[in-house]
């Protein structure tokens, strides 16, 4: 575990209490605030995951990375 995985799970649950409370007292601001944290904080944690993927398995990293990019390139050159 690294730290952009701990932010994203503190992200993620401070947006979860942003969520609760903004529909606590009908501030649909601030509800959606805590949604978008809650996504942020879910993107911050699969991006930590990942890195720690790539630092575990590294030559299973670069595979995904190249199948990938592979089928970006087909997908970008209409094939």
């Amino acid at each position: 575990m690294n730290s952009d995985t701990l932010e994203g799970q503190a992200t993620n649950v401070g947006g979860q209490i942003k969520e609760v409370a903004g529909k606590a007292i009908g501030d649909e601001q601030l509800a959606g605030e805590g949604i978008a944290d809650q996504w942020t904080g879910i993107a911050q944690n699969a991006f930590g995951k990942a890195r720690d993927f790539a630092r575990e398995r590294p030559l299973a990293s670069a595979l995904v990375a190249g199948v990938v990019g592979v089928a970006l390139l087909n997908t970008l050159r209409g094939k």
